[in-house]
């Protein structure tokens, strides 16, 4: 997992220690121990633990090798509360008390007060806190926020919007693509604009990607959505938040990926597969256009139909309905 600066992105709202955040979530917590009152500075994942920060977990965990001295644990399960963790919150709503924690900790774009500063350059709005190459071609009408790096020799086209990214490079990005934009995060029984988790992660393309015209690609949550080197991304495709899409990927137009998919090396994915979030598919798999994936794929799989399922089974299958008088 690719470190970055979470601060570049998301600065800072409010300084609080572990007291302040106890102050602040009082009326939901069940349970608690506060061993070390430190000041909170980030948000850890299991994937990547930070210092003295809150990794909110909602099932017994085993952290094996790390230091939770500096460690918040907020979790909604009593399962945990006799680990051996220092400080340690039980809450009745986990969602609920992630957003007013990361609410009052950083700013982001999805509250009122979110600001930025940009310069105009060439018909382009970019941020006083970006960090373009000089090699990199910026076109017309484009947006680029806080915190975004740009690396050598990329291409931004018109009316691209960047932001909470990292884009490596030699990086082609065509005309009205989105990247960095908010994860579809939030408590599926209290919906609406106000109970959105806070999405505090970032984009990161890495060296020698082309994406498409008019595609969208969410920041992570707390850590990234990841396209990896040498992939190719065709018009009108939708990537969630947390998707981890590795090297030598080619993904056809209109194709849409839910969030938190994980996606091997050298995967082929045809015309508008849609693809069920939390799902892993393997190395070198090739998924038939308009196939829905709804489970994990094993590594040199060729699937195709809905639910996708092994090519040539569904061939079969096709021939056999055929046969039987279906069409």
């Amino acid at each position: 997992m690719f470190y970055f600066d979470r601060e570049n992105f998301f600065p800072i709202k409010n300084q609080m220690f572990i007291k302040d955040i106890y102050k602040l979530i009082n009326k939901l917590i069940i349970n608690y121990k506060i061993k070390n009152n430190f000041i909170i500075k980030d948000v850890s994942s299991l994937d990547m633990i930070r210092n003295s920060s809150i990794l909110f977990i909602n099932k017994k965990t085993s952290l094996v090798n790390v230091d939770t001295s500096r460690l918040l644990i907020i979790s909604d399960s009593n399962e945990i509360f006799d680990n051996n963790f220092e400080n340690i919150f039980i809450v009745k709503n986990l969602s609920e008390t992630y957003n007013l924690i990361l609410g009052n900790l950083f700013c982001h774009e999805d509250e009122i007060t979110y600001s930025d500063e940009f310069i105009l350059n060439n018909g382009s709005h970019l941020s006083k806190y970006s960090l373009i190459d000089k090699s990199c071609s910026i076109g017309k009408n484009c947006v680029i926020g806080r915190g975004v790096q740009i690396g050598k020799n990329s291409i931004i086209k018109n009316n691209v919007v960047i932001k909470n990214s990292i884009i490596g490079s030699n990086v082609v990005i065509c005309d009205n693509s989105s990247i960095g934009t908010t994860g579809f995060g939030f408590d599926f029984k209290n919906r609406g604009f106000n109970n959105l988790n806070p999405q505090i992660g970032i984009v990161f393309i890495d060296n020698n990607c082309h994406i498409g015209s008019s595609c969208t690609i969410d920041r992570g949550k707390i850590d990234m959505t990841y396209i990896g080197k040498n992939s190719m991304i065709d018009n009108m495709v939708h990537i969630g938040h947390n998707v981890i899409i590795n090297d030598n990927a080619c993904i056809a137009a209109q194709t849409g990926i839910a969030g938190s998919v994980k996606i091997g090396i050298n995967v082929t994915i045809g015309g508008q597969v849609g693809f069920a979030g939390h799902i892993k598919v393997g190395d070198n798999v090739i998924i038939a256009a308009k196939s829905g994936v709804t489970k994990n794929i094993k590594d040199n799989s060729k699937i195709s139909g809905f639910p996708a399922t092994d090519i040539n089974s569904w061939k079969r299958k096709i021939i056999r309905e055929r046969k039987n008088g279906y069409k």
